[in-house]
């Protein structure tokens, strides 16, 4: 039975991939690395800022210092803040995320961005009090695949809610990453092809082609 709803953010609820890309690149740049946007999605979308400048940086150019590590990613966190305001959501999200509320489904949101960059985008929005809890990136130790990020995820919704469980919790994730961290925290996973191809989200146990038109009851109905 589903009782509980976690989203990821980029790529799921808001379309926000094409401005992370840009200011990733645009943070790199300052250190002699180039990256396409074909090789953003391929290799680094699913990762934390922080992790993404570690593997820009020992694939170009062999070593990744902390101090190199923590430049990037600060300077992409900054460039992708002057972005924000161009962030949309996709189709049906908005209207998903209220739906749910109404049924009252209680929601989180378990992603590798930082917490004060999804906050910000949900507050301008309305929608941050749909969410208890938000676990970003800076959140935890460990980013996706490791399930670290849902499990926080679940162990704020059980201040709500203190005997429910993971298998009763849906995911909606966009990566291949993502669902691995969602089916490793016991959890039931549906990957939505926002971001990549129906066929790169096998791992989850349903896919969905977007969030457009989806409603609590087909949600629920994923349980059955």
């Amino acid at each position: 039975m589903l009782r509980a709803v976690i989203f990821d953010f980029d790529g799921v609820l808001v379309n926000s991939e094409p401005l992370h890309f840009r200011a990733l690149r645009d943070s790199l740049r300052a250190e002699g690395i180039e990256i396409t946007e074909a090789e953003y999605a391929a290799a680094f979308l699913a990762y934390t800022d922080q992790e993404a400048a570690r593997l820009a940086l020992e694939q170009r150019q062999g070593k990744a210092e902390r101090a190199r590590v923590l430049a990037v990613a600060e300077r992409k966190a900054r460039l992708f803040e002057a972005l924000m305001r161009e962030v949309p959501f996709f189709p049906g999200a908005r209207d998903l995320v209220l739906g749910l509320g109404a049924a009252g489904v209680p929601l989180a949101i378990a992603s590798g961005a930082l917490r004060s960059e999804i906050e910000r985008i949900l507050e301008a929005a309305g929608l941050r009090d749909r969410f208890a809890p938000v676990v970003g990136a800076d959140d935890v130790g460990r980013g996706k695949p490791h399930p670290e990020p849902y499990l926080r995820a679940l162990a704020g919704l059980r201040r709500r809610d203190a005997v429910l469980e993971a298998g009763q919790c849906l995911v909606l994730e966009d990566t291949p990453a993502g669902i691995a961290a969602g089916r490793a925290a016991g959890m039931r996973v549906a990957g939505v092809a926002q971001t990549y191809p129906a066929e790169k989200l096998a791992g989850a146990h349903h896919v969905l082609p977007a969030l457009a038109g989806v409603t609590p009851a087909a949600l629920a109905a994923l349980f059955a």
